[in-house]
């Protein structure tokens, strides 16, 4: 098929087995997107939408942008591929120092991945090696959340507490993993920002260190905002308190800032907007605007010290990479997103866009198909009431919301809402007058 042609439906769709996807009711009723431009899609019908998500979170600049594409082109021209083992590309030590001038305290060594889920994987080995390192290696437990969401890699899947992913993949999962429980309380209903209660959660830490002693956990892992499963903000103190236990019990502390980093709580990542510095942290999404796969962990200067210290010179420190860790032309992409955030002072503008678009967001409560909504900076969710089985609501609202012209992710029975940090006031308007549309159709059909 002809790129002119990708406008229509394919002859099969027998083939694809889709990711995260009903992939039955898809394929009987196919959603193709066939181009973007700024916040804005195309459908194969030929219908615009209005990206409400950020492409899941990774396009906050916007579809199409002039100067990524044109640094991809420039690299794919000069040098398309370098392998990462045992030599280099210049581009992608000048990418680690610009994105560590970014990074909380001194969090300054840089690790290419290839996506959130292996950073998030190699954010655990980094851990256990560090512990090694420091002859400490009875540090095997880690520590999660439930509701939490860090890939689909086993680890992550571990760590994680997605209650479908962890069924799912219970028999294979790693060993000593322990969660805590997450953050949303019964109190805390339509509340945009931080709770006021529920610090007291982060005491699960304690308890679990209590229970398998604290000198056998090697980290405990969590998402500052926990995007996946529908913005949970953490409540005051909550992520203070957890840094705190962390130290007590000499545990380094993991924030997954896949979703929250680069913007989207306003502050470069969302440790600078809470306060809280942690020992290691990933990113990925936004950090090459979604153009070209790319994750990062960024860990303390100690740690990296550490690491190297323990080995002899000529030896590899760390048995760990990917075949496309800080490949060219992902390097060209994120550092063609990071002139941009300079440039086009992106992270003041999503904050100072972010409290009309909570407004509009909290607009949608007086729905009665809906039964709670949450948010912080430029991020929100919209739990829909329960439709005979869980998942329904937010699929069907999905489908519904996506005939009216606005595009986003649902995650169970909850709608995830990220606009674009290049978006105006009015754009902001757009996405909630067709979210009221798409949800108030989804209405109607639930009782017909």
């Amino acid at each position: 098929m002809s790129a002119e042609n990708r406008t229509s439906v394919p002859n099969s769709l027998n083939e694809h087995w889709m990711p995260f996807t009903s992939n039955k009711d898809f394929k009987e009723n196919p959603r193709l997107i066939t181009e973007a431009k700024g916040v804005y899609l195309k459908t194969h019908h030929g219908k615009t939408q209005i990206d409400a998500s950020s492409g899941l979170f990774c396009n906050p600049l916007g579809h199409g942008r002039r100067e990524i594409t044109e640094a991809v082109t420039k690299q794919l021209e000069t040098l398309d591929y370098a392998q990462p083992f045992q030599q280099g590309f210049g581009g992608s030590f000048e990418l680690a120092t610009k994105i560590s001038k970014h990074t909380p305290g001194n969090l300054n060594k840089i690790f290419y991945t290839i996506c959130g889920s292996t950073a998030v994987e190699t954010a655990i080995k980094i851990a256990i090696a560090y512990h090694g390192a420091k002859g400490d290696s009875k540090r095997f437990r880690f520590v999660g959340r439930e509701r939490g969401y860090h890939g689909m890699n086993i680890g992550c899947v571990s760590v994680g507490g997605m209650v479908n992913n962890v069924k799912t993949f219970a028999s294979i999962l790693m060993p000593g993993v322990q969660h805590m429980r997450h953050t949303h309380l019964p109190d805390h209903k339509f509340i945009s920002g931080q709770p006021d209660t529920g610090a007291d959660l982060a005491d699960d830490l304690d308890r679990i260190a209590a229970n398998f002693g604290g000198e056998n956990i090697a980290a405990c892992i969590v998402e500052p905002i926990a995007g996946s499963t529908g913005t949970l903000v953490p409540p005051k103190g909550y992520l203070q308190k957890l840094r705190e236990i962390c130290d007590k019990h000499g545990i380094l502390l993991i924030f997954d800032e896949v979703i929250t980093g680069w913007g989207r709580t306003g502050p470069g990542f969302a440790a600078h907007e809470f306060g809280v510095t942690p020992d290691i942290m990933t990113m990925a999404k936004a950090t090459t605007n979604g153009v070209v796969p790319m994750g990062v962990v960024a860990c303390k200067d100690e740690i990296y010290d550490a690491v190297m210290d323990d080995s002899p010179k000529g030896a590899v420190e760390l048995f760990h990479g990917y075949t496309y860790s800080g490949i060219p032309v992902a390097v060209a992409a994120a550092l063609a997103v990071q002139d941009i955030f300079e440039k086009d002072d992106i992270f003041n503008r999503a904050k100072n866009l972010a409290p009309y678009f909570q407004k509009g967001l909290f607009s949608l409560q007086d729905l009665e198909s809906v039964d709670n909504i949450r948010g912080y900076g430029m991020m929100g969710g919209i739990d829909m009431k329960l439709n005979i089985k869980p998942g329904r609501a937010g699929y069907e609202c999905f489908k519904a919301c996506y005939e009216a012209g606005v595009n986003f992710k649902a995650t169970g029975d909850c709608l995830i809402i990220a606009p674009q940090f290049i978006c105006e006031e009015k754009h902001i308007d757009e996405i909630i007058d067709k979210l009221r549309t798409g949800i108030t159709n989804y209405q109607k059909n639930q009782k017909n």
